[in-house]
Formats: C-alpha cells, structure tokens, sequence
C-alpha cells in the first residue's frame, strides 16, 4: 500500500455551541481536504497534507492535529498569515459557511512550494475545494496535477458563498472541467451539481464530466446514497439509515474513504466494482453523520465495521 497526497485548504471553523446558557463559538480544525486527510489516516492509509499554514497558534493546533490523527505534514508550508476562519450556521444538519481572514492563510501556497518528489510518488493525488479559487494554489494544484504518477482524483466542493464576484462562477466552470478532463475519479454533491450546472439532472453532469475525460464519476445524494457513472453503466447505491445529527464532513467522508479504497485495492475494473466501494463510503459518512464535528468524527474501519454488521 503506498501513500496518497491531499492538496488544498486547512482553517478553523467556528461552530455554534452554548456556555452557561449564552451562545458563543466552538473551535474546530477543518476544511474541506483536511478533513478528507484525516478519513483516509483513519481508515488506515497513509496520507500526506500538502497547503499552505499561517504563522499563529491556530495553526499549530492545525498541525498537531493532523500528526496526532496520522496525517504527514511534510509539504505543508508556513506562511506569514493568521489563521482563515469559516463560520457555521445550521438551518438544519447541513453546514453553511462563511470564510473569513485576509490575507487567507489556505490561499498561499505556490507552486515553487510544492514538494515534487511527494508529489511524484504518491499512488493518489487529491485536488480540489476552495483553494482553486485563489491563483497561487491553483497554480499549485496545476503543476501537481501535472507531475502526478499515480491516480488523479478532484473534488470541487463548491461554496457559494465565494462565487459572488462577477465571473467566479464561469471561471470555477473552466477550472472544474480542466480537472476533470485528466481525472481517474470525480466526486462531487447533487448540491455541487446544482450550482454549476443549473440546468442539468446530476446523470446528465455526470454523462458531461465523463464526456470532458473523467474516468468515474460519483455524485453524493444525500439520504438518497449516490450515482456512480462508471464506463457505459450508471448505477444508484442507497445510503444506510442513520440518525443524522450533523453532515459536517461526510461529503469530504466519502472522498477519504474512496482514496484509501484506491490505495488498498487500486482502481474498480467496472461498475460493480465501483459500487461496492461507494456502499462503503456512504457507511462511512453515515457515522459521521451520527456524529457532532467534522473532522473529529471521521471513523475507523473498525468502527465502522462494528456500526453496520
């Protein structure tokens, strides 16, 4: 078993809590590719964080607790930023967040910063999340999704509350289908999936991300399980019944619990395959799911195992 390379954004979210009956905020490590990290560390596959740090004590925080959960931070960078904040709020289990901090400490890693031979050497590379909305990290994620000799997997994990300005949206349009044009698997959300392509039903983006060169494609659906596009064959997968008290994270779940399949077992020869390996990162997400947090619930295999005999 070899090693997989996450790029993109490492924050501190801010989580709606109580304290002697007041409301204030809880600190958590997150973003999107840390959390998928930390999935693949717990299930048991070795894992490195490529993104840029800030300087301050939330990023050390950051960084001890990647290593404490197994995750290597070799090619992570230290910049002379405070730590990028995102903001929760919850009409329901599903996060919405607002990103704050300027500059942005998950927005500066270049690609003169990139460790090439991690790069190079990893059997799976993972791509994707907000930082391709910053030129210097995109530019990054350019030159190793070039580089890479292993497995290409991209995520795009829209926010739509960066997508504001005039074009963002056209432009994360072009980004989306650079990447997937040269991807051995996309993962994306039905929610994802509505915002950039409005006007399409999830099997038509996935049929178009096929089109663009993407080897397989799973769209997320929520309670509804997911849609793998694997070949010529498009099969539904249910997810499990769970109580759900918080999805932070299971999207970025999914993704973590498809890396370290990839890494344990390579690439599904067909949709079966593919299958298979989807029902397991849906169990997944489902405990996480049963779970508060994002990154602090991410489970074991064994826990796992244990939750759906």
């Amino acid at each position: 078993m070899g090693y997989a390379v996450v790029l993109g954004e490492a924050l501190v979210d801010l989580l709606d809590a109580e304290h002697d009956g007041e409301p204030v905020y809880r600190q958590a490590v997150g973003g999107g590719p840390l959390n998928v990290s930390v999935a693949i560390a717990r299930l048991g596959s070795a894992v490195q964080f490529v993104g840029s740090l800030g300087d301050d004590a939330l990023a050390g925080r950051i960084r001890a607790f990647l290593t404490a959960a197994g995750v290597g931070v070799a090619g992570a960078v230290t910049v002379p930023a405070p730590t990028a904040l995102a903001v929760a709020t919850f009409a329901g289990p599903e996060p919405e967040f607002r990103f704050y901090g300027e500059p942005r400490s998950y927005a500066l890693l270049g690609p003169d910063d990139l460790d090439v031979a991690l790069v190079e050497g990893a059997d799976v590379l993972y791509c994707g999340s907000i930082v391709l909305l910053d030129p210097p990290v995109l530019a990054a994620a350019r030159r190793a999704w070039s580089i890479a000799g292993g497995l290409r997997v991209f995520d795009p994990n829209v926010r739509p509350s960066l997508l504001t300005a005039p074009g963002a949206l056209d432009a994360l349009r072009g980004v989306v289908a650079e990447f997937a044009a040269a991807a051995h698997l996309v993962k994306l959300s039905a929610a994802d999936a509505r915002v950039l392509y409005p006007d399409e039903p999830v099997e038509g983006v996935a049929a178009y991300l096929r089109e663009l060169g993407a080897t397989t494609v799973v769209v997320t659906l929520g309670a509804d399980g997911a849609l793998v596009a694997a070949g010529d064959d498009v099969v539904r997968v249910p997810a499990p019944t769970v109580d759900a008290v918080d999805a932070t994270g299971a999207g970025d779940s999914v993704m973590g619990a498809l890396v370290a399949e990839l890494l344990v077992a390579g690439e599904p020869a067909d949709a079966a395959g593919w299958r298979e390996r989807v029902a397991f990162a849906l169990r997944v997400a489902g405990l996480v799911c049963e779970s508060p947090g994002g990154a602090t619930a991410m489970p074991t295999r064994a826990a796992v195992t244990a939750r759906f005999a």
